[in-house]
């Protein structure tokens, strides 16, 4: 057999590699995501009514970016945990007031994502609003940061209480100087929820639902979405005023990273 010239080799093996390269680049695009198993639903499809502001799309949370797996600002819970929110709702619109949501299920990636964030110290853009006292060193001995959470296995839901009819959020603004997230509410980023004496996600022991530093209204407020909630099957994570577990959980050790998107509810083909 005749060798082609040595020109025409080298196009045939460039050639070659790169059809490789391409049929690899292909076929890990066409891996599937992971798709949410039965049982887990959209919030919006049980109660359209609680509002819905999910942090973690969007910039402004501690890591000061979009996280890993958010890829729709929507809440996804187990279909016992958005029920029994439904019910809570239902108690709070009574009394005029209503539900809303910072963060519901959320991937291990975006977990993951947490972690990596953690472990690089230098990276303390949203430092002066979500941990001014705290050196960012100590998120995983004081246990801000793990490499697990309960928000993984879609029963966990972190959330506040507005006065209805609810004022329109605010939008963040990238360019605006951060306030700490303990200053007084009228100082703090402007949220349209009941005062709860600090703001969401705020890495402070002032963040403890019962720390006694806590009173008046703003203890007040922390008690009613305690009340509310725990009569109805939801527990309190002690550290955290925001952070609520439906009990009995449909997946209590199973740990899911299937994206946040409605995508994920919709059975694979």
């Amino acid at each position: 057999m005749k060798r082609l010239p040595v020109t025409a080799r080298t196009l045939v093996a460039s050639s070659a590699a790169l059809l490789t390269v391409t049929a690899g680049a292909a076929t890990a695009q066409a891996v599937p995501e992971p798709h949410a198993p039965d049982g887990f639903v959209a919030l919006s499809t049980v109660d359209p009514t609680i509002i819905e502001e999910i942090r973690y799309f969007t910039r402004h949370n501690f890591v000061g970016e979009r996280v890993d797996g958010y890829q729709q600002p929507v809440c996804i819970l187990t279909r016992p945990a958005a029920e029994a929110l439904s019910r809570a709702q239902t108690r709070l619109r009574a009394q005029g007031y209503g539900l809303k949501v910072y963060d519901c299920y959320r991937p291990q990636r975006a977990v993951d994502h947490f972690v990596r964030w953690a472990k690089d110290v230098d990276d303390t853009r949203m430092k002066a609003e979500f941990y001014p006292n705290l050196d960012k060193s100590r998120l995983f001995p004081d246990g801000y940061i793990a490499e697990r959470s309960g928000h993984s296995r879609g029963s966990t839901v972190d959330l506040t209480v507005v006065k209805l009819p609810a004022t329109p959020d605010e939008p963040w603004v990238p360019s605006r100087p951060l306030q700490p997230c303990f200053a007084p509410q009228a100082e703090r980023f402007p949220d349209n929820s009941l005062d709860m004496g600090t703001g969401y996600d705020c890495f402070d022991t002032l963040s403890h639902t019962l720390d006694p530093r806590i009173q008046g209204e703003q203890r007040a407020n922390r008690l009613l979405l305690k009340n509310t909630l725990e009569d109805l099957g939801f527990v309190n994570y002690a550290d955290e005023w925001w952070h609520y577990t439906f009990k009995p959980e449909p997946y209590p050790d199973t740990y899911f990273d299937f994206p946040v998107s409605k995508a994920s509810l919709t059975p694979a083909r």
